[in-house]
């Protein structure tokens, strides 16, 4: 089996074994269990306490003492068996620890999959910036897939989907062992400080003014990208409440609808190459701010017939660029900017700041808002305003970094990537 291939296959079941609950949790949490939206949002923010402790302190590992695809494997194996627990939890208080180990081994994995990717692809003479999208688009047909499934085995209301979740999650950590070997490349000198041994001088990235803004933006855009996943499929599920929507496409098969957004994101990654080559890193990431806009204001509009239907599907659409445009191109900046030796540190503090401090301000901000501010006496949402509130938010962050992020395009840092 190629390597390319192979990688492929890791890339698939990675955002597979996510995309079987992500999208459908809010229907389970809110339709069959009828639990609070303030306790959704501290589940939801799981992602983001995951995110600021475990992929840094996996990506000192990996750099220094274990090899990356077996830690790899070890945590993904971990997560398949804690997402066994998850169907039998009664209070939403207990499934918010379990939850919470759970993101703990799996959140580090994402980080972890690119730099396994990029050192494979590296170390065997492949042009990363060419090879790796194809096959970072196949774990997006791997969420899309896992979606499908969930959905369309009546299982979108079910904790079910956690144990579909969890198969997957240890057939990929068992296969992870078949992976070529990534050892540490962060060898330790003699006279190496105690912040070098433990890993920690990828913070010093932080002392760098432009470095600093990367990642302050990147914290505050965090907070935006997991929010259709928390009320995307709960939102449209709600249109049922509505008699003339009811016994729509959109309500029954509402999962379906949201998968447009990674079916877009199939598209959009295709496309990074091309745009980053023509318009720059920092160009790509202010695209996707503004996408994010697009986003959701379209979703504020949107209902299950005509123009307003076609707006949220356009909104999904424009998910795949605001997605991915920010998380692909911010990844490249920071294997283009940061020492070798440092790298699998640094894409985890990365996602720290997107998928962790961002995350868990965006998931607790947005739960106690919503249920303070935007949820009638009988539990209904006003949908209209929060998606509004959301789009105005995005706006704000993509001016701000227009003006404030200085990065001038250079062709040959994207080229560097090829070696």
């Amino acid at each position: 089996m190629n390597l390319k291939l192979r990688l492929t296959i890791v890339s698939f079941l990675q955002f597979f074994v996510w995309g079987a609950w992500l999208i459908t949790i809010g229907v389970y949490w809110f339709g069959t269990k009828q639990w609070g939206g303030e306790e959704f949002g501290k589940v939801f923010a799981t992602l983001g306490i995951a995110s600021i402790i475990m992929p840094a302190l996996t990506g000192i590992i990996a750099d220094r003492w274990i090899n990356a695809e077996r830690l790899y494997g070890i945590l993904h194996i971990l997560y398949g068996i804690t997402l066994f627990f998850l169907p039998q939890i009664t209070t939403p208080e207990n499934f918010f620890w379990v939850m919470l180990i759970a993101m703990m081994f799996y959140m580090p994995t994402i980080s972890l999959s690119n730099s396994i990717a990029y050192y494979i692809l590296k170390n065997n003479n492949f042009d990363v910036v060419k090879v790796f999208p194809p096959i970072r688009v196949w774990g997006t047909i791997g969420f899309i897939a896992a979606m499908w499934i969930t959905n369309l085995s009546g299982n979108k209301d079910s904790g079910n989907q956690f144990y579909i979740a969890a198969v997957f999650a240890i057939i990929l950590g068992i296969y992870a062992f078949t992976l070529p070997k990534c050892p540490p490349q962060n060898l330790i000198s003699k006279d190496a400080t105690l912040s070098e041994k433990l890993g920690l001088n990828a913070f010093s990235l932080l002392k760098d003014y432009k470095m600093a803004l990367f990642f302050l933006f990147s914290l505050f855009l965090g907070a935006a990208l997991q929010l259709t996943n928390m009320y995307g499929d709960t939102y449209l599920s709600d249109f049922g409440k509505i008699p003339e929507y009811a016994e729509s496409f959109v309500v029954k098969r509402s999962t379906l609808i949201m998968s447009i957004s990674q079916i877009s994101e199939t598209l959009f990654i295709l496309a990074i190459p091309f745009f980053l080559k023509k318009y720059g890193i920092k160009n790509v990431m202010l695209i996707s701010m503004f996408a994010w806009v697009l986003r959701f204001g379209l979703f504020a509009y949107g209902v299950p017939v005509g123009l307003g239907l076609g707006m949220i599907i356009l909104s999904c659409i424009v998910y795949g660029m605001a997605f991915d445009f920010f998380n692909i191109s911010g990844s490249l900046f920071v294997e283009t900017t940061t020492d070798y030796k440092i790298r699998s540190s640094a894409q985890g503090l990365f996602m720290m700041m997107t998928n962790g401090f961002g995350a868990i301000m965006g998931s607790l901000a947005s739960g106690w808002m919503i249920q303070k501010y935007f949820t009638h006496a009988n539990g209904d949402k006003m949908w209209h305003e929060i998606w509004l509130v959301f789009s105005v938010y995005a706006l704000v962050v993509a001016v701000l970094f227009a003006i404030m992020f200085k990065h001038k395009h250079n062709p040959e840092d994207v080229a560097d990537l090829k070696h």
